[in-house]
């Protein structure tokens, strides 16, 4: 079985001391095979924000796949906004924006939704959709095949169409029909699940976003507490599915990460 652990939105310059004790305790207890950021890793971009998110997450001692979110570009250094946008991110995280990661269970595509040019609203290119339809088309039946971006592709509540990726009309339906199982954003600070289909709709395949809350700030988002999501996965035996666990923080309690919600998520894989 592999185990793949989404941290999305930590906002590092805002982060929280005790929570991040907490989340690295249920690393070294899921022990996880790979581990995912999906944007806004710093508050403001700062290198020093950078730097503390990259100390975070080595102590995972796993395989780490990062893409950017809006937060990630400087937004009050104008000069470095224009002309090395990615500068501290790529320092920090390489300098690939959109990385890959692929095992013989498992291949997950990194997009980068961000643009220099918008404050906070995310988009991917007619290049960008092509490209990753291509490398879903090559997956193999056994692998789980994800796609990684920052901004939300589907909305849960109605107050958060406006942040939705710009694109995703076409985009969605296209990584879908290519193999698409799951894709993983953040952005809104609201853990949810829902589906999604390719060209034909409902009666085509079907594909599941699956949205992370913040894993470690204080910009929590009403009544909503810091959480991560633990994806499993066993390939063979049939079993067409993957397992989705939301871990929530409870400070009131013990201070520590706890199961909160368990989503099967079923594959569409040819009989």
């Amino acid at each position: 079985m592999i185990r793949v652990l989404q941290i999305s939105d930590p906002h590092f310059g805002t982060q929280q001391p005790r929570v991040m004790a907490a989340a690295l305790a249920l690393g070294r207890q899921q022990t996880p095979d790979l581990v995912i950021l999906s944007g806004d890793i710093t508050q403001r971009a700062r290198r020093g924000q950078f730097a503390a998110a990259r100390h975070f997450v080595d102590q995972f001692h796993a395989p780490l796949l990062a893409v950017p979110g809006n937060h990630d570009l400087p937004l009050f250094n104008l000069f470095a906004r224009l002309l090395n946008p990615y500068g501290n991110y790529r320092r920090a995280f390489g300098r690939n924006l959109e990385p890959e990661f692929e095992t013989d269970q498992l291949l997950v595509v990194g997009v980068n939704s961000t643009r220099p040019g918008r404050h906070k609203d995310g988009e991917v290119s007619a290049s960008q959709i092509e490209r990753v339809a291509a490398r879903l088309s090559q997956a193999r039946p056994q692998q789980l095949r994800m796609v990684v971006l920052h901004h939300p592709v589907r909305a849960a509540e109605a107050s958060d169409t406006s942040n939705l990726l710009l694109g995703r009309e076409q985009a969605i339906p296209a990584w879908v029909d290519a193999g698409m199982d799951v894709v993983l954003g953040g952005h809104i600070h609201l853990p949810y699940v829902l589906p999604l289909y390719g060209r034909d709709g409902e009666a085509g395949r079907r594909a599941w976003t699956v949205q992370a809350g913040t894993a470690l700030s204080r910009r929590t988002r009403g009544e909503v507490s810091n959480s991560v999501n633990l994806i499993s996965y066993q390939p063979g035996n049939g079993a067409a599915h993957c397992t989705l666990e939301r871990w929530d923080y409870d400070a009131a309690a013990d201070g520590c990460f706890h199961p909160r919600q368990r989503t099967t998520l079923a594959l569409n894989r040819p009989s």
